[in-house]
């Protein structure tokens, strides 16, 4: 029966990674791009082929829906599953995993035929912990989708396994496969009341035994800046660089608190995009901190700066656009931790060692979270994600579909 538990995971997963469902970060639609809907569309037959009722997408948020029906006498605290559908902002045409079956944990894997991508142990010594296991990898050209569709498939496998197996004990599970993770709106319109769980995970992050409940406080700052654009030979007194306007602000941001330059759980400014000639400029900034006070001190920061440059241009021609994206995690599980006991107890119980750490980024249950339902983050399984040379490895994956199963156990076993 354990070999049964594991046999659909690896097919299924080659199957999504497949299917390109890049998100697009200039549509105002939602789902973000047609993709994402006929994928979630192939799984909502899929989910009804394994029998999970209620199976349906959400109009408001688009995220695909269903219910593993409880087969017990008694009531427990129904859980949520989140995983996201969409990939990241890198090449995701044509994914063409490749299997590298018992890595011996020191040589170099191949990614491309011409030789011009490598995983090395050099430059990703992660690798290091994963000799004996099977790895899938990409073939250089594309990311390869590990996040989040090893979630994905990590949590319709379970379903599927519960389903076949009635003989195992659960509750109601509430299953929840959403779109646009990876521009950071994917949970802006989750619909708490049609999901109908008590706590939930997302099963989004990277590694084994990761287990996060706190995150970045998250802004972002979109700039443009207006030039005056003269011939060079009468240009003083007359010209407005939007370029140099545009190096001055960034220049007088703090030169350390930059993202190359800081970790744990220090915050930064990166200049995410940056676009411009000497008649116009475009910024944009992410904010990041930890802290909420530090993290409003950066915001008004930035704010007096631009204040600053457009009293010195003697006009407005710097205009910002600076709003919230996700806030710290922790603070809206403070009162909830029994939901992370949870998850580091199954991890315990399986032999994982959990690996608790503010995470430099965010996760849907973020938002989530801040809307009512407990949600921290589970390990999925991913490494170097958004990547060409991301991989992940069929044995994490294996211990992520275990620790989900553990976690409902518990959830039974403890609400008798």
């Amino acid at each position: 029966m354990t070999t049964e538990k594991y046999e659909g995971l690896l097919p299924r997963f080659l199957k999504y990674v497949k299917v390109e469902t890049r998100s697009n970060p200039a549509s105002t639609t939602i789902p973000s791009d047609p993709k994402e809907t006929a994928f979630l569309n192939d799984l909502a037959d899929e989910l009804k082929q394994i029998g999970l009722e209620n199976v349906h997408i959400n109009q408001q948020s688009s995220y695909l829906m269903a219910t593993i029906p409880s087969n017990l006498d008694y009531a427990v605290p129904v859980l949520g599953l989140i995983a996201h559908i969409d990939t990241a902002d890198f090449n995701a045409h044509n994914v063409n995993p490749q299997i590298v079956e018992n890595y011996d944990g020191h040589s170099d894997i191949q990614l491309d035929q011409n030789g011009q991508y490598k995983l090395t142990v050099d430059a990703f010594p992660s690798l290091q912990k994963y000799a004996g296991n099977t790895l899938i990898t990409t073939d250089g050209s594309t990311l390869l989708g590990a996040d989040d569709k090893s979630g994905v498939a990590e949590i319709v496998t379970m379903a599927d396994y519960l389903m076949k197996h009635p003989e195992i004990k659960h509750g109601q599970i509430q299953i929840g496969l959403g779109p646009d993770e990876e521009i950071g709106t994917g949970a802006d319109h989750f619909d708490v009341q049609d999901f109908g769980a008590d706590f939930a995970y997302t099963v989004d992050g990277g590694p084994l035994g990761e287990l996060e409940y706190e995150t970045f406080n998250a802004a972002q700052a979109e700039i443009e800046i207006a030039g005056n654009d003269v011939h060079t030979g009468v240009a003083k007194g007359t010209m407005v660089n939007a370029i140099q306007v545009a190096i001055d602000l960034h220049d007088s941001l703090p030169t350390h608190d930059r993202a190359e330059r800081t970790d744990g759980r220090q915050g930064f400014y990166h200049l995410y995009k940056f676009n411009g000639t000497v008649d116009h400029a475009s910024m944009v900034y992410l904010i990041r901190d930890h802290d909420k006070q530090i993290f409003e001190e950066r915001k008004h920061l930035l704010e007096r700066i631009v204040a600053g440059l457009n009293d010195e241009l003697g006009s407005d021609r710097i205009q910002m656009k600076l709003y919230d994206q996700y806030y710290n995690l922790k603070d809206a599980l403070k009162d909830h931790m029994d939901v992370v006991e949870i998850a580091k107890h199954a991890m315990e119980n399986l032999g994982i060692k959990p690996d608790i750490y503010p995470v430099r980024g965010g996760t849907d249950g973020s938002t989530i979270s801040y809307m009512g339902l407990p949600t921290p983050n589970l390990f999925a399984g991913g490494e170097n994600m958004h990547s060409r040379f991301e991989y992940v490895s069929l044995q994490t994956m294996e211990k992520a579909l275990d620790t989900l199963l553990e976690i409902n156990r518990l959830n039974v076993e403890e609400n008798k």
